[in-house]
Formats: C-alpha cells, sequence, structure tokens
C-alpha cells in the first residue's frame, strides 16, 4: 500500500495505526514498531540501506553477495561503470558525508581521486577487489559512529557553509545506497547474461 490521501483531505501514512502509533508490516501483519528519537532512526534508515534487512529487496552490501570478480570488473558498454566502480563510488560518497558532518577538510580518502575510481587495476585483482569491499565496510562503520555522534538537536539544522540540514544529507545517503543496489543487480543480471 502506497502513502496517499485519506479521507477529509488527510495524509494516509500506511505504516502508522489508526492510533497514531508507528508501526510496520511483518508477515503481512501490522506490528507496534519500537520507539525511536530521531537520530535513532536515522541510523535505522542507513543500515537498513546498507547491509540490515527490509521491504524493498536487496540492499547495497546484499547486491554484493555471490559477486565474482568477473562480474564485478563486467562493464556493460564503452564509458559505463561496473559493479567494482560502483562499490568504491558508495565508499567515496559515505566518506564524503561523514566528512561533511564531522566538519573534516578533503583529502584523507585513502584512494586518489574523487567520486569514480577506474577499477579494475593491475593483475592483483582479487586481493584489490577484497579490500575494496573492505573499504565500503570501513566507511559505512566510521559513517554510522558520526552520525550517531550528532546531537538529534542539530538534525534539523544546516550543515554548516550549506542549506543541507543533517537529516536530509544522512536520509541521502541512505538512499544513495539503495539506488546503488538497484544498479549493482542489473549489471549482475547483465554479466551473468540473464534478461531479469
Amino acid at each position: 500500500m502506497v502513502a496517499g490521501w485519506g479521507v477529509h483531505g488527510k495524509r494516509y501514512n500506511p505504516c502508522q495505526a489508526f492510533d497514531g502509533a508507528p508501526t510496520e508490516i511483518v508477515a503481512g501483519e501490522l506490528t507496534p514498531m519500537p520507539n525511536f528519537d530521531s537520530r535513532d532512526l536515522l541510523l535505522e534508515v542507513l543500515d537498513r540501506g546498507f547491509d540490515q534487512s527490509s521491504w524493498h529487496g536487496p540492499n547495497l552490501r546484499s547486491s554484493l553477495r555471490g559477486v565474482t570478480i568477473k562480474e564485478a570488473a563486467f562493464r556493460p558498454g564503452k564509458n559505463r561503470h561496473n559493479i567494482w566502480e560502483q562499490v568504491v563510488h558508495a565508499a567515496y560518497w559515505k566518506y564524503t558525508v561523514r566528512r561533511r558532518i564531522a566538519g573534516e577538510k578533503r583529502g584523507s580518502f585513502p584512494l586518489k581521486g574523487s567520486n569514480w575510481f577506474p577499477r579494475p587495476l593491475g593483475n592483483d585483482s582479487r586481493n584489490l577487489w577484497e579490500a575494496d569491499l573492505l573499504l565500503l565496510d570501513q566507511t559505512h562503520a566510521t559513517l554510522r559512529e558520526v552520525v550517531a555522534g550528532v546531537p538529534a538537536s542539530r538534525l534539523s539544522s544546516p550543515i554548516p557553509g550549506t542549506k543541507v540540514t543533517y537529516a536530509k544529507l544522512i536520509m541521502g545517503i541512505a538512499a544513495h545506497d539503495v539506488y546503488h543496489a538497484g544498479q549493482i543487480n542489473l549489471l549482475k543480471r547483465m554479466a551473468r547474461g540473464s534478461p531479469e
């Protein structure tokens, strides 16, 4: 069910019971959700987009499960990104969001460059692939630590020097993970020769 307009012009939220208490659908039944403060909710969204189960299907980390080096390096066309590059791109943006939240300067990402990083490089592909997956996990863990340390009272404030609030930036990186999980799943199907 999709959120939409209900009776008398009031907005309907399918994840809210009639008494207004937050709920989620588990095994087809509405069940009460724990009370979250806004920071806990953002951490939950961040984790569900990355490596915790959710209703939307594969998250970023689960979309990488079972990907071979050959599939990771598969390029669907000239000047198109492969799965491997998607992984490093996602790690880079987790680093960037963490850096912005923490108020740090640029330049501490372990790879030279920004945004998109050509992959694979050289002949030692297996070690590099495993290192890049570890980089993704580490950047998520450090992002999560920084988000957990943001006072809840600051979440609706703009990050200094921007018009973007802490909460919107955090929600954005979670959506970024889900977006790239979808791209990775499509690339896996293409690499495997599967039309579906």
